[in-house]
């Protein structure tokens, strides 16, 4: 396994995700709408170029209370680095994050390019993808790892996540209220999870009780 998650010169999902969505960034154009509330296409690659290069902007990444810091260095660098410049200098690489272990970057960045490519995607009229294993693989395992945290916030509703083939996670292990099932192709569940509700074409299914109160939740980090 390469750097990057890469096995025998295939890029990883995680690289793969962010070169498309670097395509597509640079095709929609810098004032192109997001799914993220307030950003333009500017403004998301402004993040990411944040997220990449600037260690002192990173505990705002995590820690809520230090987000105004990043926030304020994403301003900057939308001011100080024009788009074309912009996009070239994230083509050419990401020196931060992760560390440059092995396998870390897909691991560790596989839900972040993934949910911003369709965050441009679904903002600007394009629907699902076709299926693709190797991306349904990759965040299956993330959701496993990530939906207790994600979907913390509908407690006590016992929310599961179903795939098409049956394959279920319990996104609130420890619950136990009425059951409310998301079914969905497995991006889709990624992306409700994400807090793409309104974009992601799940259906929920249990008590119409228990189904509005998990719609009135917030989801997602």
């Amino acid at each position: 396994m390469g750097w990057d998650g890469s096995v025998a010169g295939v890029p990883g999902v995680a690289m793969a995700e962010r070169a498309a969505m670097l395509d597509l960034a640079e095709r929609l154009g810098p004032d192109a709408p997001t799914l993220c509330t307030g950003w333009t296409v500017y403004d998301l690659l402004a993040h990411v170029w944040v997220r990449e290069h600037d260690v002192t902007a990173l505990p705002g990444l995590v820690l809520p209370a230090l987000h105004g810091i990043t926030a304020r260095r994403e301003r900057s660098a939308r001011q100080r680095i024009p788009f074309g410049v912009l996009v070239g200098i994230l083509r050419a690489g990401m020196p931060l994050l992760p560390l440059g272990l092995p396998g870390a970057r897909e691991s560790g960045n596989v839900h972040e390019f993934f949910v911003h490519h369709e965050d441009l995607r679904r903002a600007n009229g394009l629907g699902p993808r076709p299926v693709d294993p190797a991306l349904d693989a990759a965040l299956w395992r993330r959701l496993k790892v990530s939906a207790p945290v994600l979907v913390a916030r509908a407690r006590p509703l016992r929310v599961r996540l179903e795939r098409p083939d049956g394959a279920s996670i319990d996104a609130t292990p420890i619950a136990s209220g009425a059951r409310v099932t998301v079914r969905g192709p497995v991006p889709e569940l990624f992306l409700w999870c994400f807090g793409r509700t309104g974009a992601a074409e799940v259906t929920l299914e249990g008590p119409p009780g228990a189904v509005a109160a998990l719609r009135a939740t917030r989801i997602g980090p």
